[in-house]
């Protein structure tokens, strides 16, 4: 079972930042890649941001320049800094093992079906 606990979503304004965080507290998810996944209102899940256990990453392009994804295996936990947020990145963020080889793009959906709450992230002014 999928123990995957998001946090560091919340309320901001246009051009702010948050930073996410996702603990895995089973102590699984070290072993594989590891992704940011994001669900709008009305909107498909789709993959934010990814990251291999060696560091190399991928961004949806839209994103390059404005998120930075990072893990410490270490601590079982990954990270997703967000800056010069707009109001379109309003959505639940959620954290899963990617499906990645690390070169290319990865598959749309996650390792697991399995899916947390996720943390809520909304850009409003």
């Amino acid at each position: 079972q999928v123990q995957l606990v998001e946090s560091g979503g919340g309320l901001v304004q246009p051009g702010g930042s948050l930073a996410l965080s996702c603990v895995d507290s089973s102590s699984i998810f070290i072993m594989y890649v590891m992704g940011w996944y994001r669900q709008a209102p009305g909107k498909q899940r789709e993959l934010v941001a990814a990251i291999t256990r060696s560091a190399r990453t991928y961004y949806a392009d839209s994103l390059v320049g404005r998120f930075t994804i990072a893990r410490d295996n270490a601590k079982n936990t990954v990270y997703l800094q967000m800056n010069s947020l707009k109001p379109e990145d309003t959505a639940v963020y959620y954290c899963n093992a990617a499906q990645w080889s690390g070169y290319g793009i990865p598959a749309h959906g996650a390792l697991f079906g399995s899916w947390g709450q996720g943390t809520q992230v909304t850009v409003s002014s």
